[in-house]
């Protein structure tokens, strides 16, 4: 690793040159790599990879073999090592962290182009130095816990300066932080910086070190371990950043799920070799591996010496074709350490048939009609003249992508419907989703009329054929003429309306659904709409269609926004674009739910009530004479 990769360049003349405190820096700034965790080799300060001069410092992480840790003697690191260091995060800037045994020790090594010094909260450094380069000059303050390294102006290249640190023997938590820079004496010139003066300016890391008195490492943590569920074998590692989350829990027929591991202790390290064990329910057949590759298992259970770093296991189905919902539950020396529920679907075992629509004549089953229709009924602008979900053998919607079998027409088809199709084809096994559907269409003959089909599923991994019900695909012409009807001949003020618009062809026929209804006007006083479909009392929406049957209701309250006027009222419909014959003309009575009795309502109660009198006369005429 060379430290010529990295360069930051100070343009620095004599220090009596330099005015008003200001230090030119020019710099390219370089994304910074992992640190690397407690145990493993160290990192190179000089590598591009692993930080940014003056506003990165490492810590060396290579166990000691000795009973002291060692300062690097190169650029490299090499030969740096630390005793007692239990852990240390993934960062080299001003928020690391690390956690270290009371009394223990490492190397703090940086890449700069300033004096520097390395400052601590609590422990003692000893040992700082120029790792390349000479001419330093070293000081330390009276307790030990700052190191500062002077050299005589800046250094392009830039240089490495490191030092060691003794950890407290009191248990809590201490910062250890970089200054680099030089010092604004008050005539505002840059001089060196000096214990008895002032240290460099610019904080350029730190990191908070906890001292603890035993280490917590070589247990499994939940909290620093992470475990997922992939479509294929992969290297797992676990991030406090970002957190393992599942790619899919359901898989297609015939094909496998896989879980990623990663188990670590608390300080982020790897657990010793144990016990992997892992089970599933249901007859899963699983398969454990330190390999992203693994072959199908061939029991419910798999057993696995390892420690746990980014592993796999490889989920089958014990019966091909067979749908499975299982639970795989991974242990390591007896504790759980991850459980998933994954489904595989199973083959092709149903095919339902829904949203039906009726197509126009003369048409094949290809025909790019249908998408309005298919808009309002699935939420998918898709052409179609119907859908089919496929399910198996469990009730589960199993994805019918064209990778894994072929639809055909297996019924019905003759001069009526000519032809018999699956035009777009689903994406998803979720049955919440619309995007379920695989899209159909039927092609029609010259005349109206309706037949009953259906349609067939070919698996082409085994052959299996699977078709559908019978469903009836009717034809007819588009619209030429329309009738509109009300729910009711009398509505009270505050009633809901069901207004039903009939469309028909030019033979009678109920219209087919395949051509939006057109621009149209509504007028029917005291009545306000309330359907999606009509956004004013004057319009019904022009691009919707009828259902299949040729016609469309609108809902409407009555007299609920204007105060009512009883009576008797005729609305006017009119359906303009395409022009459909003549307007619709309703009529309906209007009940404001008040008294509403007329003059000739009383008139007709007193004819009423004389003929009633005179009847009880009579009758009293006829008994007294009888006497």
């Amino acid at each position: 690793m060379s430290k010529t990769t990295l360069r930051k360049r100070i343009a620095l003349t004599a220090t009596t040159a330099l005015f008003a405190g200001m230090l030119t820096v020019a710099t390219a700034p370089v994304a910074s790599a992992s640190h690397p965790t407690a145990g493993t080799a160290v990192a190179a300060a000089s590598d591009a990879g692993n930080g940014t001069v003056n506003a990165s410092m490492f810590t060396t992480t290579e166990a000691s073999t000795t009973t002291t840790a060692a300062v690097p003697t190169a650029a490299a690191g090499t030969a740096g090592t630390q005793k007692g260091l239990l852990s240390k995060d993934s960062t080299s800037g001003t928020a690391q962290t690390a956690t270290i045994l009371a009394g223990g020790q490492v190397a703090f090594y940086a890449e700069v182009t300033t004096a520097a010094a390395f400052t601590a909260t609590g422990g003692s450094f000893d040992s700082a130095e120029l790792l390349v380069g000479t001419g330093e000059t070293v000081a330390y303050n009276s307790s030990n816990t700052t190191a500062l390294i002077t050299f005589a102006g800046a250094t392009s290249p830039a240089t490495i300066v490191a030092t060691r640190w003794t950890a407290p023997t009191t248990l809590g938590t201490y910062t250890v932080s970089l200054l680099t820079g030089y010092y604004t004496n008050s005539s505002g010139v840059l001089v060196q910086p000096s214990l008895t003066t002032s240290l460099p300016t610019t904080l350029s890391a730190a990191i908070l070190v906890t001292v603890v008195a035993a280490s917590a490492g070589g247990t499994y943590s939940a909290t620093r371990s992470a475990c997922k569920v992939e479509t294929a074998g992969g290297t797992l590692t676990y991030s406090s950043s970002s957190p393992a989350t599942d790619t899919t829990t359901v898989f297609e027929n015939g094909t496998s799920a896989y879980i990623q591991y990663d188990l670590n202790d608390t300080y982020q390290a790897d657990l010793p070799t144990g016990n992997i064990t892992v089970t599933s329910t249901n007859g899963a057949l699983v398969n454990a591996s330190t390999a992203t590759s693994l072959v199908a298992g061939t029991n419910t259970t798999a057993i696995l010496s390892s420690d746990g770093t980014s592993e796999n296991v490889r989920i089958s189905q014990p019966t091909a074709g067979v749908p499975l919902t299982t639970t795989v539950t991974i242990s390591y020396n007896g504790t759980t350490v991850c459980t998933k529920t994954v489904t595989i679907r199973g083959e092709v075992a149903k095919l339902t048939i829904g949203n039906i629509a009726s197509q126009a004549l003369s048409t094949v089953s290809t025909v790019a009609t249908g998408k309005q229709w298919m808009y309002q009924k699935t939420g998918l602008a898709i052409d179609g003249q119907f859908t089919v979900v496929a399910t198996d053998s469990a009730g589960n919607v199993v994805n019918t992508s064209t990778g894994f079998g072929s639809y055909a027409a297996a019924s019905g088809l003759g001069t009526q419907i000519t032809s018999l199709s699956v035009n777009t084809r689903s994406s998803s096994n979720d049955g919440t989703s619309p995007l379920a559907y695989n899209f159909g269409g039927f092609g029609c003959g010259a005349t109206a009329g309706e037949a009953s089909v259906s349609i067939r599923f070919t698996d082409t991994s085994t052959g299996k054929i699977t078709t559908s019900a019978p469903f009836t695909a009717r034809c007819a012409d588009t619209a030429s003429t329309y009738t509109v009807s009300l729910d009711k001949a009398a509505y009270n003020q505050g009633d809901i309306a069901k207004a039903t618009v009939r469309f028909l062809d030019s033979k009678g026929n109920k219209a087919n659904n395949q051509v939006a209804i057109g621009a149209n006007s509504w007028v029917l006083p005291y009545m306000t709409a309330v359907d999606s479909t009509i956004t004013t009392t004057t319009g019904a929406s022009a691009t919707s269609v009828t259902e299949a049957n040729g016609e469309v209701v609108y809902t409407f309250t009555v007299g609920t926004t204007t105060a009512a006027v009883a009576g008797t009222y005729t609305g006017v419909v009119s359906f303009t674009a395409p022009a459909l014959g003549v307007n619709a003309t309703p009529t309906y009575k209007l009940s404001t739910g008040g008294d509403t009795t007329t003059n000739a309502d009383v008139l007709k109660s007193i004819v009423a009530l004389i003929a009633s009198i005179n009847k009880q006369i009579q009758a009293l005429q006829k008994l007294i004479l009888k006497r």
